[in-house]
């Protein structure tokens, strides 16, 4: 019964996070979350996307998370390796075939709706890191 127990409660933790109030590039987030803390941040879940939506409530900025989109096979995945199970896109992003002339696709978690968003990976945001 106690390892039942240690099982809940390990898995119900919410992850630590840090939002960075410094516009990157993805690439340059991505980098400066492995060098400074763990990663950039990935939601996995439902539970995760309310974690984030209360964390982030008072950020008024559209923020980069570890989502990245291959042309080359066509889908989106979490650079943690982290398969995506739970979505959370805004309408008309993730789901359709993405633009791959040029920049790379990246994802952001838009500042009001806490929605998921396609954008190049060019654009300078702010952005999250998980800091275990």
């Amino acid at each position: 019964m106690a390892s039942v127990v240690f099982f809940i409660l390990l898995f119900s933790e919410q992850p630590p996070i840090k939002v960075i109030a410094q516009k990157k590039t993805w690439r340059e987030a991505l980098r400066f979350c492995r060098q400074n803390h763990v990663d950039l941040f990935y939601i996995y879940s439902k539970d995760i996307q309310d974690w984030v939506e209360y964390a982030t409530k008072n950020v008024t900025t559209d923020v980069w998370i570890g989502l990245r989109h291959t042309c080359a096979l066509g889908f989106w995945y979490w650079v943690s390796g982290k398969t995506i199970c739970y979505q959370n896109w805004a309408p008309g992003n993730g789901t359709g075939v993405e633009d791959c002339n040029g920049v790379e696709r990246t994802g952001a978690l838009v500042a009001k709706s806490k929605k998921w968003v396609s954008l190049p990976q060019t654009q300078e945001l702010n952005f999250i890191c998980i800091t275990f």
